[in-house]
């Protein structure tokens, strides 16, 4: 089988000829770029060329094709223009990452977007500004990625509040630039293609208004969040009119994000997700699937069970990452109660805990009796829970993958 039609097997709860595997081919199952650059060291793969850093919060690695194919990935991305903080990543230039490499390692140099400037803070760690010179970000000079420090609806009180930020809608441009990947993708591999969309309701709460700040406004002040919703809504919409028409065709699934738990709990109570939440998910995930070919995947963190089959009701498709350390998340449960529904992406091994602290006997042990327990009948793709941080050694990614790419076949 090519490495579309694996993975849309999977997705279609077909068992391919192996559980088709994602490396690095999205946002929340990436690679920080430490621990990507001592990986092709480590597999004297590339390691003099500079590879990309496209995600600026998250410190993520572009994976190279060679590399992809070292690990036996099906699946590529198709960015957005500016997945972060407003920066785009259509230009590069060479940099050497602030920080010190973890573990004594090497410093990093790599090519980064062309509009990326850190700039040191005066106690430690880094700050990105704004054009118009507002702090967007800090990075904590012990920290691996930026953390965002700008909320502009923190001091909202009222409606015309809310409209008064900017809405921006995609431009021509950056459908131009989605549609110019996806195509590049068509016509020269056969992997599948992910289309990083966004789409974040109760998440897009915790980045305008800040995360306290929001949990208090869904107490105090529902009338207002209920406005905040209806308004991302139609800006979701808006730009899913412009989105949508570039990778018709041509991209595979399309990817949102809510994250909707915590490790121990749902962020809100069930009741409130169904009020609030749930109906402004389902007008965004009806206007994806009435409008494109391409199968839709969300992104949710943590402990989200008791609502998994509400998200079936609205139409997701498919899970990720599946954090099964979180409570509730007992993979074999996962796969006995929601797997006809469901396609599991992700799940393939705990990043919490069993693969930054675990043996490499840990780590293979645990990938195989995961694998066993996901890809019966298909509706699996095997990745880890979230993104690979910067100080786990290469010895364990490749242990990592190579337990899984053994364990795949079906035959």
């Amino acid at each position: 089988m090519t490495s579309r039609e694996r993975v849309l097997a999977a997705i279609n709860h077909e068992e391919p000829d192996r559980v088709p595997i994602d490396f690095a081919a999205w946002r929340s199952s990436g690679i920080q770029a430490p621990a990507y650059a001592a990986l092709r060291r480590h597999l004297g793969i590339n390691a003099g060329r500079l590879f990309k850093l496209y995600d600026l919060m998250q410190q993520l690695a572009e994976p190279e094709l060679e590399l992809i194919e070292r690990f036996h990935g099906d699946v590529v991305q198709i960015h957005r223009l500016e997945p972060s903080f407003g920066i785009r990543i259509d230009a590069w230039k060479p940099m050497t990452l602030p920080g010190a490499p973890p573990s004594g390692g090497l410093p990093i140099k790599c090519l980064v977007p062309r509009d990326y400037n850190p700039v040191p803070r005066p106690g430690g760690g880094w700050s990105l500004f704004a054009p118009d010179g507002t702090e967007v970000a800090r990075m904590l000079a012990s920290g691996g990625y930026f953390e965002p420090v700008h909320f502009p609806l923190a001091n909202a009180r009222t409606p015309d509040d809310i409209e008064a930020i900017p809405w921006p809608v995609m431009t021509a441009e950056e459908a131009a630039f989605i549609r110019a990947q996806a195509e590049h993708w068509r016509r020269t591999t056969d992997y599948a293609t992910l289309a990083c969309f966004g789409g974040n309701i109760l998440e897009s709460g915790n980045f305008m208004f800040g995360f306290a700040e929001f949990m208090l406004r869904l107490a105090a002040d529902r009338d207002l969040v209920e406005c905040f919703f209806d308004r991302l809504v139609r800006w979701h919409i808006a730009n899913l009119e412009v989105f949508l028409p570039a990778i018709e065709g041509l991209a595979d699934i399309v990817a949102v994000g809510d994250d909707l738990g915590t490790q121990t709990s749902l962020i809100v109570s069930p009741a409130t997700y169904r009020q609030l939440v749930k109906p402004r998910q389902a007008k965004v995930y009806e206007h994806i699937r009435r409008h494109t070919s391409a199968r839709l995947f969300l992104h949710s963190c943590g402990a989200i069970e008791p609502i998994l089959g509400d998200l079936i009701e609205i139409g997701v498709e498919i899970i990720n990452p599946v954090q099964i350390g979180a409570a509730s998340m007992d993979p074999a449960t996962l796969k006995r109660e929601y797997g006809k529904h469901l396609c599991f992406w992700g799940g393939g091994c705990d990043t919490q805990h069993t693969l930054p602290h675990g043996t490499l006997g840990d780590i293979e042990a645990e990938v195989r009796r995961l694998v066993a327990t996901f890809k019966p009948g298909g509706g699996f793709v095997f990745t880890q829970v979230h993104n690979i941080l910067a100080n786990v050694p290469p010895e364990k990614i490749v242990a990592l993958y190579d337990t899984a790419c053994a364990a795949a076949p079906y035959a």
